[in-house]
């Protein structure tokens, strides 16, 4: 076996399909012409300052790991121009919803990434990123599923490693077992400080926030939500 295909088979278990309905052909076809125009190509050497793989003037870089339907990343985008965004999603309906979306308010602040976020963790440079969003992950709920999660001591050293010091991690989960997990790893780590001092700061959404599918599900559901805040030490 290749090196390339033990790595393959040790990352893709954080996720899980690729697809979902088939696209029409119309979205289909606007995948193909976009995708190209905002991915990056993992195969080009890391830019020094990574703030150059945007075409917008930017000064600071942050990363959503997992989009899902980017309401989040969308609104983030627009919210804050002179940040870039990198948003990672190997699920393609998703990624042809933000793509379409990116298009219609012709964002320049914006690249993405349609495979394994750990992939291009690996590729980006040390200190290069400013603050990371993993937003409602898959849970891997069954115990025998939990190394699927993604939050793990090898992708917390990732994250420590492309993180600026005192750059952000955000986490946040209606699955308090896995909030206390995440806690757990950071805590066990040392390279993160939780920035919480009472319960209204992990409770209480993040400012500006926009309420996700994910969550509005989890409200039907009568699950509430945690929002964490880790500092890279």
């Amino acid at each position: 076996m290749t090196d390339m295909e033990r790595r393959g088979r040790a990352t893709e278990a954080f996720f899980g399909r690729r697809k979902g309905k088939a696209l029409r052909d119309q979205q289909a076809q606007k995948l193909t012409t976009l995708l190209p125009r905002f991915r990056i190509d993992l195969s080009e050497p890391s830019p020094g300052q990574i703030e150059t793989l945007f075409v917008a003037d930017v000064e600071h870089v942050r990363v959503e790991i997992g989009f899902g339907g980017g309401e989040h990343l969308i609104h983030r985008a627009l919210e804050l121009p002179r940040t870039g965004f990198i948003g990672v999603e190997p699920f393609v309906n998703s990624m042809q919803k933000l793509l379409a979306s990116a298009e219609s308010h012709s964002l320049d602040n914006l690249r993405v990434y349609d495979d394994d976020a750990t992939q291009l963790l690996d590729w980006l440079p040390d200190n290069s990123i400013d603050h990371i969003d993993l937003l409602y992950p898959d849970p891997w709920p069954k115990k025998k599923h939990w190394k699927r999660r993604f939050v793990s001591k090898t992708n917390l050293d990732r994250f420590h490693r492309v993180l600026k010091p005192g750059g952000l991690f955000c986490f946040a989960s209606d699955i308090d077992t896995y909030v206390n997990w995440t806690l757990l790893k950071c805590d066990a780590h040392e390279g993160f400080e939780w920035m919480a001092r009472n319960s209204a700061d992990w409770l209480t959404p993040y400012e500006n926030w926009p309420s996700t599918r994910y969550e509005a599900k989890a409200r039907r559901e009568g699950r509430s939500s945690a929002y964490l805040t880790f500092r890279r030490l």
